[in-house]
């Protein structure tokens, strides 16, 4: 690694404002209309795609941009966009995540370019972990995936939840239990590929925010998938297996599961997404604090109002710094020891609900509005101290590493 630097090198710095731009001129004049809609944004994700903007070649350009920054400086300026918008545009990378975390070299060839297919013909991915019965508990999943031996096939059954893309996806990435008696160490990856019978999208559902980004649930119905469609393939499975009943009898450490290992490379990426939405309020707070004039001045003349903004934009570059310490840690191999990663997105997605909820308070009346954009970024803020690992759980998970 060189010397130590926050500086943006010439290359991020362009790719930044880039972004930006596509954020200011085609997300945000947008993003009202597709909240009321709760539709997916397939012109915008197609604009995107023609930009290069939406592609495996680009996020693989950040993914392994040297400095670690790459992710998440693009998930910042496009959530600082918008996060319904942008969710629609990223969420395929959850998905890709998952393959090129868990598979092989041919899988990753096969099945990441038709996760996103090309600007004239625009596909989406969803990642399948959560359930109805296992959202944070991983551990409790009922999904199954059974070996067909006689025809190399895997049997899935189960129904999956809050499923980003999930029933529209051409690309649907499953995780199942293939051996319930190693709890979530039995768990393993599956592509099932476009129009595979047996798979169907369940409820969509109704939501509270980031309404431009579809979630539903995907339902398994023996759903038989090709051998090869086992994410890192058989061999490599059976030895994880074996390992983990090994260490199960002798109470050893725990091994890492499927869907623990997506949630764990992707936290940091989350709580940029946080930082994107928070930043975004505070902008438009600051600059409403700046013009609105009350008994003959602005009101950033008043302590109560100027405060809170100090400590908005405080809390925001507090939480950016978490974020790109995880990232940088991440590309640089350097394991979490006191969860890094978790700490990052614990810290910033309380920072954007915190500080969407001060920018409302901020513009008044007016910010209870929907002609003003930070009621909508309050709404969309709600997710991140849910999704991908809850607050609470993040707490557990430091809490964990630091008493070791």
């Amino acid at each position: 690694m060189g010397e130590f630097t926050l500086e943006l090198n010439e290359d991020q710095k362009q790719v930044r404002d880039w972004l930006h731009g596509f954020a200011a001129d085609v997300m945000r004049p947008a993003a009202a209309e597709w909240d009321e809609r709760e539709e997916t944004p397939w012109p915008i994700i197609q604009e995107a795609a023609k930009l290069g903007i939406y592609s495996l070649d680009f996020y693989a350009q950040q993914f392994f941009d040297p400095t670690g920054l790459g992710i998440p400086m693009a998930m910042e300026e496009l959530f600082w966009g918008d996060a319904g918008i942008a969710l629609s545009i990223v969420g395929t990378g959850l998905a890709a995540v998952g393959v090129l975390a868990n598979g092989t070299e041919e899988q990753i060839g096969t099945w990441v370019p038709q996760m996103y297919g090309d600007a004239n013909d625009v596909k989406v991915a969803a990642f399948c972990s959560s359930e109805p019965d296992a959202g944070s508990d991983v551990a409790s999943m009922r999904t199954r995936a059974v070996y067909d031996e006689a025809k190399d096939e895997w049997v899935l059954n189960g129904t999956k939840t809050w499923a980003t893309n999930g029933g529209i996806a051409n690309v649907h990435v499953v995780v199942a239990v293939v051996d319930a008696e190693l709890g979530s160490k039995g768990h393993a990856s599956f592509i099932v590929p476009p129009n595979t019978p047996g798979l169907s999208q369940g409820q969509k559902f109704q939501k509270h925010g980031i309404r431009a980004s579809h979630t539903a649930e995907v339902v398994l119905e023996d759903v038989r998938v090709p051998g090869s469609c086992l994410l890192g393939g058989k061999d490599k499975l059976d030895e994880r297996l074996a390992r983990a009943r090994e260490k199960a009898k002798t109470g050893g450490e725990r091994v890492k599961n499927a869907a623990m290992a997506t949630f764990e490379a992707s936290r940091p990426a989350v709580g940029a997404m946080a930082v994107g939405t928070a930043r975004a309020a505070y902008e438009v707070a600051l600059d409403y604090a700046k013009t609105r004039v009350q008994f003959g001045r602005p009101i950033i003349e008043n302590q109560g109002v100027a405060f809170q903004l100090a400590d908005m934009a405080t809390q925001i570059d507090a939480a950016r710094l978490l974020v790109w310490r995880a990232s940088w840690m991440a590309t640089a191999g350097k394991p979490f020891t006191a969860a890094e990663g978790s700490m990052s997105k614990l810290y910033a997605s309380e920072v954007a609900k915190k500080v969407t909820a001060q920018a409302i308070q901020i513009l008044g009346g007016n910010g209870y509005t929907r002609e003003y954009p930070v009621e909508r970024m309050h709404r969309d803020a709600a997710i991140y101290t849910i999704f991908e690992g809850t607050s609470e759980i993040q707490r557990m998970v430091i809490s964990r590493a630091i008493a070791k």
